[in-house]
Formats: C-alpha cells, structure tokens, sequence
C-alpha cells in the first residue's frame, strides 16, 4: 500500500539524503579522531548531520572552541577537495526534477563549496535555494536551518515537508513542525512520520496549492 501526504513545500537534506558520501564522511573523521583517541563508533554516531565545528566540541568538550572553528574550516576544505565515491541516492535526481515549479530547498550542514562540491560529483542539480553553513547560527538538530528556508520560500512550516537521513536532521525537522520523511536504513531509528529505503519510492503530483507526495 502506498501513502499519501500533502505539502507546499519541500526541505532536502544532502548528504545521506540526496547524497551518499558515507565513505568519504568516515574515512576523513576517523582519519581527524585517531590522533585523540577517539571511540570508533562514538564518532561515526556523532558527525553525521551537523556543522563539524559541533560534532568536535561533543566529541571533545573540554576543547577551546577557536580550535574546533580552525579546524573545520580545515575539514571543510579536505571534504570538498575528496569527492571520491559520491554518488546520488537512487531516486535523487528524478525527485529533483519533480519538484521543479514548487517550492524546494537544500538545507545541509555542509558549507557552499562542500555543497557544490558534492552535488556536482553526483550531477544533481542544486536548487535555486540552498541553506548552507554560512546563513545559520544554529546547526542541525536546531531546527534554523529549516525555518529559514520555509521563511525564504514564504510557506508555513506546517505546509513544509522534510527529507532527512540523520537523527540531527530529522530532530530539527520535527522540532520545525514540519512533516518528516525519513530515507535510508537508518532513519526509523529517529522516529520520522515516514520512511522509504530510497527516493524512487517517492513520486510527487500536484495538488491544490501545493503538490502530494506518494511514498510507495
């Protein structure tokens, strides 16, 4: 059976959701955590979804933040720099070009270079309006990210539905009140109102003022 929600709006994450860059993500942290001794599993539970400026100061607290700041903008450039083995999510690019006509966004952890970067290595297109690093205070699972894109697209968050893969992401997601989807194996650990393996279990129609969207 299939189901059936309605939107107006839609908020992507990138990585692990229109993006697979699981391989570079953990092969770059771990490489960043083996000099501090860090737990394995403790930094590949921690680093997805969120700024990397964040995901240091949980995973070393007691650090001066200046240094956590210094250092992703490094990891930032070494994540942009290494796009091997990104590829789009099956499904990426056809929920794309659906949602061309309405309103969509990219809202992502990543920097603009980082996000260009990627999406490019997995010829997907980049929405004409991404929330990036650089327009938020607050990362993921704040949920600012998501409430400056409904904002910018002038669509209430109720009316907003978002595609996440993380737990920050689909944290920050329901704390926006929008809808959550939740892709990959992963995500029903975080109790999203949906999930599907993949996005080629997704077709998008319109409907009213908004579009529905069918996850088979």
């Amino acid at each position: 059976m299939s189901t059936v929600i309605t939107a107006r709006a839609a908020l992507l994450d990138m990585d692990g959701t229109l993006v697979d860059s699981t391989a570079v993500v953990e092969r770059l942290w771990l490489e960043w955590a083996e000099p501090h001794g860090l737990d394995r599993d403790t930094v590949l539970s921690t680093v997805h979804g969120r700024q990397g400026w964040q995901s240091m100061s949980i995973l070393l607290p007691e650090r001066d933040h200046a240094i956590n700041l210094v250092e992703n903008q490094e990891m930032l450039a070494r994540e942009s720099a290494d796009t091997d083995g990104v590829v789009a999510i099956a499904g990426a690019d056809g929920l794309l070009r659906a949602l061309q006509g309405f309103p969509h966004a990219i809202v992502t952890s990543a920097d603009v270079a980082l996000m260009t970067a990627r999406m490019g290595a997995a010829a997907l297109t980049v929405p004409e309006l991404a929330v990036t690093a650089e327009r938020v205070t607050n990362s993921k699972p704040h949920p600012e990210g998501f409430l400056l894109a409904a904002s910018t697209l002038g669509i209430d968050p109720a009316d907003c539905v978002v595609f996440e893969d993380s737990g920050a992401g689909i944290r920050a997601g329901l704390d926006a009140g929008m809808k959550v989807i939740g892709v990959g194996p992963h995500a029903p650990a975080f109790g999203p109102a949906h999930h599907v393996d993949d996005l080629t279990q997704i077709a998008i129609a319109p409907a009213g003022d908004g579009f529905e969207i069918r996850i088979s």
